[in-house]
C-alpha cells in the first residue's frame, strides 16, 4: 500500500485489480503505469496482481514491483477479477488488464464521475505498436459501435466496492463477454460513464493472428451467442496465451 501526505481524512481506498496470464513482460510496464496515475490522486492506493497459473515469471515480477500477489487456477478471467476484489481493501475499485496503460486522467477522471453519481464505467481504447491496416480498420469500427452502446472494455473498468458487491462482482458463468454483462448489471444501478481518454492496450492480438483468425473466431462466437462464452472450448484467440517479445516491436 502506498499513502499520501494528505490528512487522513481526505483519504479514499484506492484498488488496481490486474489479472494476469503469462504476463511478465507486460506487466512491469503497466504496474509503472498504474503508480503513477495513483500518485497523482494523493489518496491510499494499493495494487493486486491476481496471477491465474501463469507458467512464467509473472508471480515474481509481481512481487518484485511491491505489489500484493493473489494465485488462483482457474483460467478464466471473470474470476480472476472477483479473486482480486475479494482480496482489495478499496472503497473504489480499477480492474486494469495485465497488457494495459492507464494514466492520471483516467484515474482523476473515474473519481470525479463515481464522486457526480456515477455507479462505475469504463474508457475508449486505443492499440499500442504498429498493427496491420486492416486491424486498424477493425478497431475503430468496433470502438465505435462498442462505446456508442455505452458499454465498458474489460481491459478497464471501474466501480466502488458498494457497487461491484450490490450486483455481484463479475458473472463466472462467461469465460468472454464478462464485461458487457457487468456493464449492464452496473447500468440498472445508475448511470454508466464511459471516459473520453482512451486507455492504451496491446495491440499483440492483432499483430499475431490473421485477419481471416480474427473474424473467423469472432464470427463463430456471434453464431453461437452465449454458449460460446460459457466454456473455454473454441476460445483459443482468448485463451490461448500466445504473447509476443515486446524486445522485439
Amino acid at each position: 500500500m502506498r499513502y499520501s501526505s494528505y490528512p487522513e481524512e481526505r483519504l479514499i481506498m484506492i484498488s488496481f485489480i490486474v489479472p494476469a496470464y503469462n504476463e511478465e513482460l507486460e506487466l512491469p510496464s503497466t504496474i509503472a503505469a498504474i503508480r503513477a496515475a495513483a500518485e497523482s490522486a494523493h489518496q491510499e492506493y494499493e495494487v493486486i496482481v491476481v496471477d491465474d497459473a501463469s507458467t512464467d515469471a509473472t508471480t515474481k515480477v509481481a512481487a518484485e514491483a511491491d505489489t500484493q500477489v493473489v494465485s488462483i487456477n482457474r483460467r478464466q478471467i471473470a474470476a480472476a477479477r472477483n479473486a482480486g476484489a475479494r482480496a482489495a481493501h478499496g472503497q473504489i475499485l480499477f480492474f486494469v488488464d495485465a497488457d494495459t496503460r492507464i494514466n492520471s486522467t483516467h484515474l482523476v477522471d473515474a473519481i470525479a464521475a463515481l464522486e457526480a453519481g456515477c455507479v462505475g464505467g469504463g474508457a475508449r481504447v486505443m492499440t499500442d505498436g504498429v498493427i496491420p491496416l486492416w486491424g486498424r480498420i477493425f478497431v475503430r469500427a468496433f470502438c465505435t459501435i462498442y462505446f456508442a452502446l455505452n458499454l465498458g472494455a474489460g481491459a478497464f473498468l471501474f466501480t466502488t466496492r458498494r457497487n461491484f458487491d450490490a450486483i455481484g462482482g463479475f458473472d463466472e458463468q462467461f469465460f468472454i463477454g464478462e464485461e458487457i454483462y457487468f456493464s449492464l448489471a452496473l447500468r440498472k444501478v445508475g448511470r454508466f460513464k464511459i471516459l473520453p481518454e482512451p486507455i492504451v492496450t496491446s495491440g499483440r492480438k492483432l499483430r499475431m493472428y490473421s485477419a481471416r483468425e480474427i473474424f473467423g473466431n469472432s464470427l463463430a462466437v456471434v453464431i453461437r451467442g452465449t454458449r460460446a462464452a460459457r466454456s473455454r472450448d473454441k476460445l483459443d484467440l482468448w485463451y490461448d496465451g500466445k504473447r509476443e517479445d515486446r524486445g522485439s516491436l
